[in-house]
């Protein structure tokens, strides 16, 4: 096939990529299969640690990326959504894939795609071409020594799950994405343990018993042994402040204290576990040498943006996407346990495919002022439906209505003062405008 080269800039390779959202979600394999066929399934080259989970992804996702980086691996990760610009999803070594590459690549996967488009399979997606031009990216341009590899969603017919990975980690099961998941909890984890491959070791940091029981079976019928926290493995926190946690790690082989990281979040210790115990596990499995102080030190530099993330000191402003219920019991623990303030004043926009009653509870009782607003999304919550919610919530505090988020920002900063905290959450749509604003002055680029 001739290669046609109709895109020249970053801009247009990413408005092609964004102009197949439209094709939505469409769970299943059989279309990234073809599309990695046609250039000779470059996924077997390479190295795959496969994260799959409700909330936790993303932060598990940068400890290994970071500790392995430290020590002296090359490493590409792969996640979403992104907040700041299309290239964040499929980093190198912790950089962005750069925009010439994205658009030398998308010159190579567009004739393939509309061929594709032009069948009886019908187009493919966005997330299967994100996820076909970060395979190639890394089989063909960066040969990274391992992939950090985060599902879309869930896990089973997810895109991603077309690799066959050296471990799979599930770092935990709860409500979200109900409508294509399942309408309980036991349906979401076997999506989720769809990841685990035959004789591929999990890491697993689930906690209610019946999805516990849901992932020991999928790992016992294939034959995969389960590291589970609280039974091969355990974390215990030793001291916490804000912007510092110690903890120790216990493993079936040795224990490893202090360990520190700066992330906030009592969550983000268990997180930081799970991926300790990933590590051990390539460690015995797969002879990967990592030395204890890269260890520590790899920890302790782990940022992920927009997760109990302090973007401004004055007035003090906390960025948290929150989106779903245990995210937004994690925040609430953070709040109530790590932070200190004398008035809470939030921010918050939410997308409307989603239940968000659970979510409000956490959140509500702890607000003295909240400003209602919607996110720059075509699947917005709008910023009056959400208010109604709230009020059948019974809310005591004051409720300002601002759909343009820009003003409702505003009208934030100006309300707190500098012993109280502000917060901006929910949709990390919502967390990706503000963030840009706040810290590069820009609007974002932002999407799944």
């Amino acid at each position: 096939m001739t290669v046609e080269s109709p895109f020249t800039t970053y801009e247009e390779a990413r408005d092609w990529i964004e102009s197949l959202v439209p094709f939505g979600i469409r769970p299943g394999l059989d279309r990234i299969r073809l599309l990695l066929e046609k250039f000779g399934n470059p996924e077997r080259r390479l190295k795959f640690v496969h994260v799959a989970g409700t909330n936790g992804k993303g932060s598990v996702c940068a400890y290994l990326t970071n500790v392995l980086v430290k020590a002296g691996y090359d490493v590409g990760t792969y996640t979403s959504p992104y907040i700041t610009s299309f290239t964040n999803r499929m980093q190198y070594n912790g950089n962005d894939m750069e925009t010439s590459v994205l658009v030398e690549l998308v010159n190579e996967v567009h004739p393939h795609v509309e061929a594709m488009a032009n069948s009886e399979l019908g187009s493919p997606t966005m997330f299967e071409v994100s996820t076909l031009l970060a395979i190639l990216y890394y089989a063909k341009r960066t040969y990274p020594d391992f992939v950090i590899w985060e599902t879309g969603l869930g896990g089973r017919l997810d895109v991603t799950n077309v690799v066959t990975p050296l471990v799979s980690i599930i770092t935990n099961v709860g409500h979200d994405h109900m409508d294509i998941l399942g309408d309980n909890l036991e349906s979401i984890a076997r999506e989720k343990a769809g990841i685990i491959k035959p004789g591929v070791p999990v890491v697993a940091s689930v906690s209610q018993p019946e999805v516990i029981a849901v992932v020991r079976e999928a790992a016992k019928a294939a034959k995969s042994t389960l590291y589970l926290l609280g039974e091969q493995f355990r974390e215990r926190q030793l001291s916490t402040r804000q912007d510092e946690q110690v903890f120790g790690f216990e493993g079936l082989l040795r224990s490893i204290e202090p360990l520190t990281i700066t992330m906030n979040g009592r969550h983000q210790v268990t997180n930081a576990a799970v991926a300790v115990m990933a590590l051990e596990v390539l460690r015995q499995y797969y002879a990967v040498i990592i030395d204890e102080e890269d260890l520590q030190a790899g920890l302790k530099d782990t940022a992920w943006a927009g997760r109990l993330e302090m973007v401004q000191q004055q007035p003090p402003l906390l960025l948290d996407g929150a989106h779903n219920p245990e995210g937004a019991a994690a925040l609430a623990d953070a709040l109530k346990d790590t932070y200190t303030y004398e008035k809470l004043h939030v921010m918050l926009g939410m997308l409307a495919n989603k239940n968000h009653r659970e979510t409000l509870r956490h959140i509500l009782p702890l607000v003295d002022s909240l400003i209602v607003t919607e996110p720059d999304f075509r699947k917005k919550m709008t910023a009056q439906a959400l208010s109604e919610l709230i009020a059948e919530e019974g809310f005591a505090g004051e409720v300002i209505v601002e759909p343009d988020w820009r003003h409702g920002l505003d009208l934030l900063q100006a309300r707190t003062g500098p012993k109280d905290l502000a917060v901006v959450t929910g949709t990390l749509y919502l967390i990706a405008d503000v963030r840009s604003r706040l810290l590069d002055h820009l609007d974002s680029e932002k999407g799944w």
